[in-house]
């Protein structure tokens, strides 16, 4: 049994802004977290293209500009690499290998008793502390929806987090399932190495450029989110007119009350729209069934895949080891309480980058919490 300060559930992002934070503060702590390695969503389960899709000022963590030489939008490998000069220089050391199996609040003493199995021994060890911080992340366990049929797939089935490069896929025929962002630009690397490529496309989705996406994030420093949104959508109608012909439909809501309603970004086109518009990639509704290599659509239409890749995101299971909750995350793991009175509550419990708000809202999350458990001891 070990007992601390704080214990920080995850390092990813938001967990080692929250450890940076805590020992700027001299504030003891322990960061559990259950893979091998800080932030594997970018170290390990991300694909060699992927860029920031914000700009790098609004994607910095605390105390920590990104050097100068990294262009507007930073790719992926420089990403790491600035993760990796960070954990350095804010002396944040995770234990790792610990898969949290429940968190306790107990009143008599003030405390919270977290126990988490040691992958490696498959022992379960026992940590206490004042503060416990949930930091793990909108990304942290992949989903991947139940189909009809597609247990007699014949051809190779992988989440995006496996996904690399299109390069494998030369010459065979894909299948995207989800069109956020990740689907989006999958099916356009696909399509680059000379896959063919086809993308499940069944609810209407916001697409925007990357300068409509900063030139919004600009504006929402003047003007309300209503009128906001109005320019952007206006911006996106004139750059890419109207893409119902080709199976894409806009919503009826804007962008950004979308984002803060249902968590569902605006897409931020790299050229697949482009692609799209070229026949390179299709789309297609949603799946009705599969037999062997052939999926059957719900228009009724049937195609043969090589591979099927689900891009359809991930879920949260953090409520179901988390005992002593009731305000601060819903049942899916998010934040309850809008942004920026999402972060704390009660009993010392706090949460760090679940509020839909990117890397820009976990720098914040974690500088209030650690300001908190300051003013607190």
């Amino acid at each position: 049994m070990k007992e601390t300060v704080v214990i920080v559930a995850g390092a990813g992002p938001s967990g080692i802004s929250t450890s940076a934070c805590l020992n700027l503060q001299s504030i003891p702590h322990i960061v559990l977290e259950r893979e091998a390695i800080y932030c594997p969503i970018w170290t390990k389960k991300s694909y060699d293209r992927l860029h920031l899709h914000l700009a790098k000022h609004l994607c910095e963590l605390p105390h920590m500009p990104f050097p100068e030489s990294y262009p507007t939008f930073v790719p992926r490998k420089q990403f790491v690499q600035y993760l990796d000069e960070y954990v350095t220089q804010f002396k944040v050391n995770p234990v790792y290998n610990r898969s949290i199996e429940s968190a306790t609040y107990h009143e008599d003493t003030g405390k919270w008793l977290v126990k988490a199995r040691n992958i490696k021994t498959d022992e379960v060890e026992e940590y206490i502390s004042r503060f416990l911080v949930v930091a793990t992340g909108e990304t942290s366990d992949a989903f991947m929806p139940e189909i009809k049929g597609m247990e007699t797939f014949t051809g190779k089935i992988l989440h995006s987090t496996a996904y690399k490069s299109g390069a494998p896929f030369a010459n065979q025929s894909v299948l995207v399932v989800g069109c956020g962002n990740s689907g989006m630009e999958i099916a356009y690397d696909l399509s680059n190495f000379g896959a063919k490529t086809s993308i499940i496309i069944r609810n209407p989705l916001h697409i925007f450029t990357r300068w409509m996406m900063s030139l919004e994030l600009e504006l929402f420093k003047y003007l309300p989110y209503d009128m906001v949104d109005g320019i952007v959508l206006l911006l996106s109608k004139l750059w890419y007119g109207d893409m119902s012909k080709y199976g894409i439909k806009r919503p009826q809501e804007g962008p950004f009350a979308m984002k803060d309603k249902y968590g569902k970004y605006p897409i931020v086109d790299v050229g697949t729209v482009g692609k799209i518009k070229s026949g390179d990639i299709q789309v297609l509704p949603g799946i009705s069934t599969v037999k062997g290599d052939e999926v059957i659509f719900t228009d009724g239409k049937s195609y043969q895949f090589d591979v099927i890749l689900f891009a359809t995101g991930f879920h949260r299971i953090t409520k179901k080891w988390l005992k002593d909750d009731d305000d601060l995350l819903d049942d899916d793991g998010i934040a309850k309480q809008s942004y920026p009175n999402h972060w704390k509550g009660k009993n010392g419990l706090y949460c760090a980058g679940l509020a839909r708000k990117g890397l820009y809202g976990a720098a914040m999350d974690a500088q209030n919490i650690a300001n908190d458990i300051k003013k607190l001891l």
